[in-house]
């Protein structure tokens, strides 16, 4: 089986090791205290306090696994060593839909650090998918759950 990788940028790498740090450091404590104040409160049973700090406490150990998982295997890439005009992971892209005037812009990013309402998108998405490895000038058909459209890769920049 393939060793799992989770391509993303320098920037990225580091935002996941501050949220690990303080997941361990800041969030895991508090949770414990948490816990320890609802269990002073007698009977488990019928402690909602108890119950709501246990749920917290699996939530937040289930992000601290994934989160250590995404950094065993993150594959920090450098949008320097492809082509400039080659469209990659870290790059930021320009195009315009064929019969359109207004062009997008989007930075290709690893799926943890998208956020599409500020113009960054994952790696994974379907426009990225159709995108990545394309070069400027080209013209792309980008297939989504909405339809399928081509695009043309205006700019691609570092």
């Amino acid at each position: 089986m393939p060793e799992k990788s989770y391509p993303m940028t320098a920037e990225g790498k580091e935002k996941l090791e501050a949220e690990l740090k303080n997941l361990k450091v800041v969030k895991r404590p508090e949770v414990i205290e948490r816990i320890k104040v609802a269990r002073s409160y007698g009977d488990l049973s019928e402690n909602s306090e108890y119950d709501a700090a246990k749920d917290e406490q699996s939530h937040l150990e289930d992000r601290i696994s994934v989160v250590e998982e995404m950094l065993k295997y993150a594959h920090v890439v450098d949008a320097n060593s492809s082509d400039p005009d080659e469209v990659a992971v870290g790059k930021t892209v320009t195009y315009t839909e064929v019969g359109e005037d207004e062009p997008e812009t989007y930075t290709i990013v690893g799926s943890d650090e998208s956020d599409p309402m500020n113009g960054k998108i994952s790696n994974d998405s379907p426009i990225a998918q159709a995108i990545l490895g394309k070069k400027k000038g080209e013209t792309v058909t980008i297939s989504t759950p909405g339809g399928k459209f081509d695009v043309v890769i205006n700019k691609v920049e570092e």
